[in-house]
């Protein structure tokens, strides 16, 4: 069962994805707008939390 964090790393990985493409890039360190780019923070953001499942600073690498 997937969790509110799973699905939002999911739903940001499309668009990222997606933005990749219409870029013609394969990843976002080959683009000019990185820096402030909102759609990679928010997938980095959607990464991160995921990763820590909300709880701040730490990660929780078991799974259930």
């Amino acid at each position: 069962m997937s969790d509110n964090f799973e699905e939002k790393l999911d739903e940001n990985i499309l668009k990222i994805k997606e933005c990749q493409k219409e870029h013609s890039i394969d990843t976002c360190f080959k683009c000019e707008l990185i820096v402030g780019c909102k759609t990679r923070k928010e997938y980095v953001d959607s990464v991160y939390s995921s990763m820590n499942k909300g709880s701040g600073g730490f990660f929780n690498f078991e799974t259930e």
